[in-house]
């Protein structure tokens, strides 16, 4: 993602390498902050900086910044790069590995010989020291690095903990060994948590200083995959993107990269194949399978003049689609980029945890000294004064404070993506958790948006049903009127196939409706009038107070059916309107439209309070109103008219069907335009902040239980390394629990 113009700003992403915990976020976010104008957000988990700026300020002076806080820093790479970059990452991961494997095993026959005193033959210790020597030096060479890097910008991070840890532990070693006695033949050596007094020859700590960068490089290793597990969604929607597609001109058909087809141009989907990019089908019927793009299990049939979405998979026959947007202006692109973006953010509780991340290293170096002093001036040995200290340095982890956050939200808003969830951000997660009122539009959110007979009722001894459709569908062929429309459109698919019957005679009364001669009958489609048999007089009483437009069909003079026609409530609806009020949310009906239909879909869905006839400002004044009452108001909506009580509102929430306009104004997208989603988005947002919150009380426990142990010597620094990275591991591997988190049994449709 490049620059993009935001009001008078600019906002610049960047990639941002050598981060290791909370304390170098901090630092790079406060190096960038010192920019006139600057803001940033870094992501520990992504190693992502979004950065907020003037335009005057180039991306150059950005990487310099971050460079000059002992970082690297480089704009993402385009999208023809990515397999490189894909492949230098591998090559890194590799890299660790092989460190990892080499070190354990090296480090393990120290760790068994100084653990297990029975084991300990003449001369073990010397063994041990030339075993210890390259893991403390090549081993732990990345987090000295680091700590250098660290000093020279005069930063403090965990990588200078650990480095400290590993020196000290294995320079009291070396001194012990060649001037404190401990090199003699015989020497044997307990293993102990508690200091004590040597017996003549000073104790070595030679397993600490294999111990540390063991676990840490472990722990590391573990967290780093189980990282990038909670971007498998994103990663998964990236490889939606086709890479080559089918073009068809003049009659023929080429292979092209996918970044070289344009607007307007035709390309072929076979059955099994991914449409490459949102198109409208010019040729050919199929069902296509939107699950991995919307969420929505069940294919949706298409046909000629259909919409379809790139991503997609043709489960069907062949399509030939003409492309309507391509590269960023397509709707997984855009997808892609809501979710690239909401992992950048941050929750409140996470910015805490950051400034707290900031003077955290320089406080417990200070507390390591305290140690070091306390335990000398106490009478005790130097070298459990040394173990004190470096028990202290090493067990003092920022790590699982930079990671509650980050790991949650990807693992949250994939999981989103993969249900047809979109929220931009942890603000839109915090809000979602916390409303108490909707307010939902009526057309195209509770209903379909789009006119359909909504139930026919023959006349009993008649034609029937079947044979009036029939007729009725033949007639209304040629029109243009929305209610011919629908009527036609029902009975194509009432005849599963059956060709129409031609019409002869035909003619149109403009306000009255259509009439024409079918297979030797005279039929017409007209508005209904008093002479009407009970049953049909019965159907247009509850047309009427269905707020439907009911249309009654003649067939050589006799009234044979009434057709109802209207904006029919969409059967997600019902079931939404349910599990929000169960969920403590109080629904509220806000329309344009009349009174009539407004309160006959507010009466189907069980809502209280109506409000008819609403317009733009009388939406964004609902709002208000409400929000003045002491509610935390969310508004779902579609359209233009929607976009100002959606920016008003706490939280904005859109129909992935709708305008731009009110997608641009919403916190939250519903991709596959179903509001049985949102009760999904409430329950996962909940769940999600949950999940940050208990995050962080193990994140900040483990350091109030933990440094105090190592500070009185209770905590070998070998135990406390491990401790260090399981506090990580524990902290992404709850995280990574959202990924499986599975919508309510509620939600599942029997079919």
């Amino acid at each position: 993602m490049g620059a993009e113009p935001v009001g008078t700003l600019v906002t610049t992403d960047l990639t941002v390498g050598g981060m290791t915990c909370a304390a170098c976020v901090r630092r790079v976010e406060k190096k960038l902050g010192k920019l006139d104008g600057v803001t940033a957000t870094v992501n520990l988990a992504t190693g992502r900086a979004r950065v907020s700026h003037p335009a005057e300020i180039s991306p150059e002076d950005l990487v310099a910044a971050v460079e000059k806080a002992g970082y690297t820093a480089a704009l993402p790479e385009p999208p023809k790069k990515q397999k490189r970059e894909d492949g230098a990452e591998d090559e890194g991961a590799r890299q660790e590995r092989d460190r990892l494997v080499i070190t354990a095993l090296l480090a393990l026959p120290v760790l068994v010989l100084s653990m297990v005193p029975g084991l300990q033959f003449r001369n073990w210790q010397w063994l041990c020291f030339m075993l210890a020597a390259p893991v403390a030096v090549w081993g732990a060479w990345p987090f000295h690095v680091r700590a250098v890097r660290g000093l020279r910008h005069a930063a403090a991070t965990m990588d200078t903990l650990v480095s400290l840890g590993v020196v000290a532990s294995f320079s009291w070693s070396a001194y012990a060994l060649f001037l404190g006695g401990a090199g003699e033949p015989g020497m044997r050596m307990p293993f102990t948590l508690v200091p004590s007094a040597s017996d003549g020859a000073a104790h070595i700590y030679l397993e600490a200083a294999v111990g540390v960068p063991l676990f840490v490089l472990a722990g590391r290793f573990l967290e780093a995959r189980a990282r990038r597990g909670t971007g498998a969604a994103l990663r998964s929607l990236a490889q939606l993107a086709a890479k080559d597609v089918s073009v068809r001109e003049d009659g023929t058909e080429r292979l092209v990269p996918i970044e070289r087809l344009g607007v307007g141009q035709v390309f072929v989907v076979r059955p099994g194949e991914r449409v490459a990019t949102d198109g409208e089908v010019v040729e050919g019927a199929s069902a296509v399978d939107l699950s991995l793009v919307t969420g929505e299990s069940e294919p949706v049939e298409v046909g000629t003049g259909s919409a379809v979405v790139g991503g997609a998979v043709n489960a069907g026959g062949l399509l030939l689609v003409r492309a309507t947007a391509v590269g960023a202006d397509t709707q997984l692109a855009r997808i892609t980029r809501l979710v690239t973006e909401a992992q950048a953010g941050k929750a409140r509780a996470q910015r805490l945890a950051d400034s707290v991340a900031g003077v955290f290293v320089p406080v417990v170096l200070a507390l390591a000294v305290t140690a070091l002093g306390f335990w000398l001036g106490a009478g005790a040995d130097p070298q459990a004064a040394v173990t004190a200290c470096v028990a202290v340095l090493v067990v003092a982890c920022p790590c699982a404070l930079g990671l509650a956050t980050p790991t949650a939200l990807m693992a949250a808003t994939g999981r989103g993506a993969q249900l047809g969830v979109l929220v931009s951000g942890p603000q839109a997660l915090e809000g979602l958790q916390h409303i108490d009122a909707v307010v939902l539009d009526k057309t195209g959110t509770l209903t379909s948006g789009h006119m359909s007979v909504a139930r026919v009722t023959a006349v009993p001894g008649g034609l029937g049903k079947e044979a009036v459709l029939r007729l009725a569908g033949a007639v209304e062929q040629g029109s243009e009127h929305p209610l011919g429309l629908a009527i036609a459109a029902y009975a194509g698919r009432a005849a599963q196939g059956q060709p129409t019957p031609d019409v002869t005679e035909f003619g149109a009364t403009p306000g009255q409706g259509v009439r024409g001669r079918v297979e030797g009958r005279l039929v017409e489609v007209r508005a209904p009038d008093d002479d009407l048999p009970t049953v049909l007089a019965d159907a247009l009483s509850r047309a009427e107070a269905a707020a439907h437009t009911p249309v009654l069909v003649r067939v050589d003079g006799v009234a044979e059916a009434l057709i109802e026609v209207g904006d029919v409530v969409r059967p997600g609806s019902y079931r939404a309107v349910d599990r929000l009020r169960r969920l403590g949310v109080h629904p509220v009906l806000a329309t344009g439209d009349r009174e009539a239909p407004a309160q006959a879909v507010a009466s189907a869905l069980g809502v209280d309070e109506v409000h008819a006839r609403c317009t733009p400002e009388g939406k964004a004044d609902l709002v208000r109103d409400l929000q003045e009452q002491g509610y935390r108001v969310a508004v779902i909506g579609d359209g233009v008219n929607d976009a100002a009580a959606l920016a008003g509102a706490d939280l904005g929430i859109a129909m992935g069907s709708g305008t731009d306009v009110a997608i641009g104004a919403a916190d939250v997208t519903l991709v596959r335009g179903d509001i049985e989603a949102l009760a999904d988005a409430v329950r996962l947002a909940r769940r999600t902040l949950g999940t940050i919150r208990a995050n962080l009380v193990w994140a900040f426990g483990y350091n109030v239980v933990t440094v105090p142990l190592a500070m009185v010597g209770l905590l070998n620094p070998m135990f406390a390394a491990a401790a260090m990275s399981a506090s990580s591991l524990l902290v992404v591997g709850n995280s990574l629990r959202l990924r499986a988190w599975q919508p309510s049994s509620a939600r599942r449709r029997t079919r």
